[in-house]
């Protein structure tokens, strides 16, 4: 097995977790509650705004060119194309994009982006990527198991959302980190295989965190913080 084969099974608990949480087969059915997607399009975009500051940490931390010319890619898919799911979102809801931005970090959401810096900071190529790679691959599978389950057409209301990440070109973002992990792995320590793995695990825990903190609506103990405006 590769080593990012043996990070999938030893988070089989968490993926099934992620599938059957009520936001995800919210989204499936077509019935998320309109206060839940609306938090969480205010989280997603400050979280994705971190993602691409971790890319962005990642290039400086790069020694090759192909590292370098994947961590632009996939700042340009973020910033361009990763916004095309949370229009999907907005529409349903009747508010426009930018009325939900600039808004502080729940709790949890806030704890991710941490968690991600932290390893983005102190650790190597390998402990990166193993933070950042949960969020592509777990919503790739998300796609690929809502297709499966519901079958939905250009009626349903989330049809933009589910087909986005199921589509050929998130799977291709999921399978080149993966590939770039697994050739970190296997040229690393013992020790930096397992900070790879904790990081890995933490994410994933996170992003089921991040889907009950959205259908929630987490928020601060008495009050947010200030705004990011």
């Amino acid at each position: 097995m590769t080593f990012s084969e043996i990070l999938r099974k030893e988070n089989e608990d968490l993926f099934q977790l992620i599938f059957e949480h009520p936001f995800v087969q919210g989204i499936g059915r077509g019935d998320v509650p309109k206060e839940a997607l609306a938090h969480y399009i205010k989280a997603d975009f400050e979280y994705l705004n971190a993602f691409m500051h971790i890319y962005g940490i990642a290039i400086s931390k790069s020694a090759e060119r192909k590292d370098i010319a994947y961590f632009n890619q996939q700042i340009e898919f973020v910033l361009n194309s990763e916004v095309h799911p949370h229009h999907n979102f907005c529409q349903q809801i009747g508010v426009g994009y930018e009325a939900l931005q600039g808004y502080p970090l729940p709790p949890t959401a806030d704890h991710y982006v941490k968690h991600m810096m932290y390893h983005a900071h102190t650790g190597g190529m390998g402990e990166i990527l193993a933070a950042l790679l949960p969020c592509p691959w777990t919503y790739w599978e998300i796609g690929l198991e809502l297709m499966k389950q519901y079958e939905p057409d250009e009626n349903h209301p989330f049809y933009p959302w589910i087909s986005f990440y199921a589509n050929l070109r998130v799977e291709a973002v999921t399978m080149n980190m993966r590939n770039r992990l697994d050739e970190l792995a296997d040229a690393a320590s013992p020790e930096e295989r397992q900070r790879m793995k904790d990081a890995f695990r933490k994410s994933c825990q996170l992003e089921l965190g991040f889907w009950e903190m959205a259908y929630t609506c987490e928020e601060w103990p008495a009050g947010n913080p200030a705004a990011v405006r």
